[in-house]
This record gives C-alpha cells, structure tokens and sequence, in this order.
C-alpha cells in the first residue's frame, strides 16, 4: 500500500506503488497476481500466470494503457508488529539531519520504511519531518526508531504501536490541510541523497513562494529490489530515494506561474544527480524524455503489447508509455 489515504489502490498498483512496506513486501504492482480487463474491442478478458501473461506483466508498471482494469486479485501479507513514528527537526538542522538520513538509509533494514518530508511546520514555518514505519519484531523495531530520533534534536517525537490506517493519517491530515489548493508534481529518482541533491532540495524549500511547496522522498530498497528488472514493467529495480516535488498554492489571485517555475527549476537542479526516467505513477504526458527511460530494458516489450492488446490507441492513461 501507498503513503496517502486518498490514492485509489487500482491506480497504485497498476503504475508501481511505493510505500512503506515495500522492503518487506515489495511494491503494489509485485503484488498484483491477477486482473479482469475490458479491452479496446469490448473483450473481458481474465489476466493471471496462466491467462495472458503477457498483459499481467504490462499491467504491473504499465498503467490503464491498455483496457478498463475492473478487477484486480493481490497477495496479502500479514502485519502483526508495528511501529509508526513521527519525528519534527528545526529547519535549521535540515542540511545535518538530510545527510545523517543519507548514510543511515544505506544500511536501512528491509523492515524499516522511511517518508522524509522538507515540508511546513505546525505554524506554517519549513522543517524537515520523518515518517518511519517499522513492519518486524517489537525490539528490533524499538531500536531502529531510536536510530531514527538520533538523526538530530527532534522538536516533537512521537512513536507508538499502529495500523496502517494510523501512518496513513498522518499524511491526509497534510493533505486535509491543504484542502482548495492547485498542485504541480514533479518527480525524480536518486540513487542517493548526495550532498548536492541536499542542497538543491533545501535551497529550493527555502526559497518557495508558498508554504504548501514541498519535497518529499521515499526509499526504494529491501524485498521491491529483489525482483527481476525484467519481471515486471516497472523498471527501476536499483536501490533509490524516489522524490516528489509538490507545489500547492491557493488560487485566488494567483495563476500559479511562480510556483510551477519552482517545481521545473528544482527539477531541472536534481537531474545532475537522478537516474534516467521516473516513477511512472508521477509522470504527466508531457514527460517522454523520463518515460522513455522510466521502464528501462522493458520499453520495446511494452510497445509490442501496446499494439497486441490496443492497436488503433483507444486507451491513453495518465502514465505515458515510451514512444518508438
């Protein structure tokens, strides 16, 4: 499952599906075991191992681009022990928290998950806020968020026993805040958080016109890099930080021209230090430079589908497919 409460689990998984669990259970899409689809000729076909394998494996990373999905069967795991916590740090220890977060996430355990967000404050002021989730035994857990806590001098700690339901609460009632916004979305994959990546993201926080512009980023590694690059469509199978550049603003009086400029030049700051492509779930139809690179060694596979399953182009999703 995702970060946020308000994103539909169809859309998650069919575009990839970072979260949390994904060291100990891998992303949405590795999870997806089945699918009934509708397709461009009005066919409703069942997807699984045994039943148009190849389209499961287009469906897995490759979006709604090739029909209307209207079932889909996944793999549960259980989620007995865990720990959630949230841990505040000043805005001035920013740069001294993301670099310590640096070296600790490379040797981050398979059950710890960590959302790190450059974000607004209690008051509206910038600070730097983690959001760890541990999926394991209590000890080791209790131990691992202690690590957590020791990145800097937390302004507010809090760590308890929870439900996803309890992590996912933390971000909507972010998203709660923000309610009546406009948003931009950007979005880069970092093979680590450099020094210079660190200080592109917090220039840029500190240079946002609105308080709602964030940076949040997210660890891919533990059981999601473990499956073949050729398993899936997803693609990007190395360990990465995947980032989110988000720019909210209110809309009165504002067309929004300052604020997008800020998403493409933070963007543009962090490609020196990006991997090709992106997340495709955060990609719009105008990025097919990073759509062409997003599915790696599996791009010509998918086109071949494309045309198999939907050859007049009937159905274009969100996520946009590399062209060629």
């Amino acid at each position: 499952m995702g970060n946020c409460g308000t994103v539909g689990m169809a859309g998650l998984s069919l575009g990839g599906g970072y979260g949390p669990l994904s060291g100990t259970c891998g992303l949405a899409a590795d999870n997806l075991l089945s699918a009934e689809i509708v397709l461009a000729d009005g066919r409703h076909v069942t997807t699984g191992p045994d039943a148009q394998p190849d389209l499961l494996w287009a469906l897995r990373g490759g979006g709604a681009n090739f029909g209307v999905v209207t079932t889909l069967r996944v793999r549960l795991h259980p989620a007995r022990d865990m720990l959630a916590g949230s841990f505040v740090y000043n805005w001035n220890e920013a740069s001294a928290v993301s670099r310590r977060y640096a070296s600790f996430a490379e040797t981050a355990p398979d059950e710890l998950g960590v959302s790190v967000g450059a974000m607004p404050g209690p008051n509206g002021e910038p600070v730097i806020m983690l959001f760890p989730l541990w999926h394991g035994d209590r000890r080791r857990g209790e131990r691992a968020m202690e690590d957590v806590r020791a990145l800097g001098a937390p302004l507010s700690a809090e760590v308890r026993p929870a439900t996803y339901t309890d992590l996912l609460a933390q971000f909507d009632a972010w998203v709660e805040a923000a309610d009546g916004c406009h948003w931009v979305l950007r979005t880069r994959s970092l093979p680590a958080l450099s020094a210079g990546a660190i200080d592109a993201i917090i220039g840029a926080k500190a240079r946002a016109a609105s308080p709602y512009c964030t940076v949040f980023w997210h660890h891919f590694h533990g059981a999601a890099t473990r499956i073949a690059p050729d398993g899936a469509a997803f693609g990007q199978r190395r360990e990465h930080l995947m980032v989110e550049i988000v720019a909210g603003w209110k809309p009165d009086g504002d067309d929004g021209a300052a604020h997008r400029r800020w998403a493409h030049d933070l963007w543009q700051s962090l490609a020196p230090f990006a991997l090709p492509g992106g997340y495709p779930n955060l990609l719009g139809p105008d990025d097919r430079e990073q759509a062409a690179a997003a599915y790696g060694g599996n791009a010509a596979r998918l086109r071949i589908i494309k045309r198999r399953f939907d050859p007049d182009g009937v159905f274009a999703s969100a996520i946009p497919l590399p062209e060629g």
